[in-house]
């Protein structure tokens, strides 16, 4: 081990790669390295990458250069992540002083290069969650936050035509029961009160207990319940097609699970859904949130939206509005389509990129309005607010109330790390501030 080492991770796109970046943490620490605050500052730089969109691959690259001119000489730098999955070899032509590639499902390999193990090929792109998983159990978490993440399940199979999890991800995957367990158990005693369930289509989830029978989220949700320090637990990404009427009454049951749900539906319209292979319907969609607002009558619903998806007109567009106005979301994640090579969208004739704009102009007004809304019904009611960090002015701290929205408060770093009552005093279309209940 080298105590004059450090590291730097910067993570790009979801919330799974927030926690890979936490297990490379854990390894880094593990070979007594420090945590660099800066990438300037570091032996290794970590660029842990997203594949979603364009945007995304291309910043990548914009940062590895930076990193390049204005790091530490002789230091080395590692991508890892859905960019390095899907375009491992290319990297490594287009930017030749990259030194490791890792792939989301090889990140175990980390330990053997700090180790200085021979490792023969430095583009590693294999498919073995199980490796990867049985692997990291062994470094010990370095986690003390009050909110922590917690992948469950990695990969999808249904293969939307938009998306390229399935080539960057591989196929669905579901951890062990007791593994997950045994994880979520150490977080909680490093501090975390709330867990977030993690997975590419988490609500598919179908790991095996110790006695190899297939158990459901529905089953792993109420076993976490049982860990008496954490107070709060929701998951993230599912499917509607996964969403089961086990799940949906869970909603109503289980005082642990907060009353928040993500649930991408991409479009509100039927012939975008099918050419999105989404294998669901818009009315499939409206059954399902009418039977999980019968069993939580007050829960807050958000949603992924794609606008000016190839063959999107103005009646498919219609259509989308129209869901949005019957669903009324509190939070919504809108983008206009972007082609991802190697998807069979990829290949189809585009909408124009002024439509697109056009039309996402349009829908993220309705769904900012919503968000307010929503907001507004909270003024002068009180919340109960996970206290997590500092605030953006001094002299206040900031959390996310049990409907997901962003909390800001009076107060100093006592509360960070609590729930506390919170009586909310005004109201934004992003957050809320509000005053502790004395």
């Amino acid at each position: 081990m080298n105590n004059s080492k450090s590291f730097f991770i910067k993570s790009f796109g979801c919330q799974m790669n927030i926690y890979d970046s936490d297990k490379m943490r854990d390894i880094f620490i593990s070979h007594g390295m420090s945590q660099a605050n800066h990438y300037e500052h570091a032996d290794y730089v970590v660029l842990n990458t997203c594949h979603i969109r364009e945007k995304a691959t291309e910043k990548t690259y914009s940062d590895l250069g930076r990193v390049n001119k204005k790091g530490k000489i002789n230091n080395k730098i590692i991508v890892t992540g859905c960019v390095a999955q899907a375009e491992g070899d290319l990297i490594r032509k287009r930017v030749p002083f990259v030194d490791l590639v890792l792939g989301p499902q090889s990140l175990q390999t980390l330990d053997k290069y700090l180790s200085n193990e021979i490792i023969e090929d430095k583009t590693i792109t294999e498919f073995d969650a199980i490796e990867k998983f049985d692997s990291l159990k062994k470094f010990p978490s370095y986690n003390s936050s009050s909110s922590a993440f917690l992948t469950i399940q990695e990969g999808c199979d249904k293969f939307c035509t938009f998306c390229v999890v399935p080539y960057t991800r591989g196929s669905e995957y579901s951890r062990r029961i007791d593994d997950i367990l045994f994880e979520a158990k150490n977080m909680a005693n490093s501090g975390a009160v709330e867990i977030t369930l993690l997975g590419q289509n988490v609500n598919a989830y179908h790991g095996e207990d110790k006695n190899g029978t297939q158990r459901d989220l529905t089953y792993l949700i109420n076993k976490i319940s049982e860990i008496e320090k954490i107070k709060r637990i929701t998951y993230s990404t599912s499917h509607p097609n996964n969403m089961t009427d086990k799940l949906i009454e869970l909603h109503g049951s289980n005082e642990k699970l907060l009353p928040f749900l993500h649930l991408p539906v991409q479009s509100g319209s039927n012939k975008i859904l099918k050419l999105m292979n989404r294998k669901h319907t818009r009315e499939f969609y409206f059954g399902i949130i009418d039977k999980i607002k019968k069993q939580k009558k007050d829960i807050a619903l958000s949603s992924d939206f794609i606008i000016g998806f190839p063959g999107e007109e103005e009646k498919d567009f219609d259509d989308t509005i129209d869901l949005i106005e019957q669903v009324e979301f509190m939070n919504s994640y809108s983008f206009i389509y972007s082609p991802r090579p190697g998807t069979p969208a990829a290949d189809r004739k585009q909408v124009s990129l002024k439509i697109q704009e056009e039309r996402l102009k349009i829908a993220q007004s309705l769904l900012n309005e919503q968000q307010k809304n929503f907001n507004k019904k909270f003024l002068k009611k009180t919340l109960e607010v996970l206290i997590s960090s500092s605030g953006k002015y001094e002299g206040q701290v900031k959390g996310r109330s049990e409907f997901n929205q962003s909390v800001a408060i009076e107060g100093n770093s006592k509360y960070i790390g609590n729930i506390v009552p919170v009586n909310i005093t005004d109201v934004s279309s992003h957050s809320l501030i509000g005053k502790t209940k004395s």
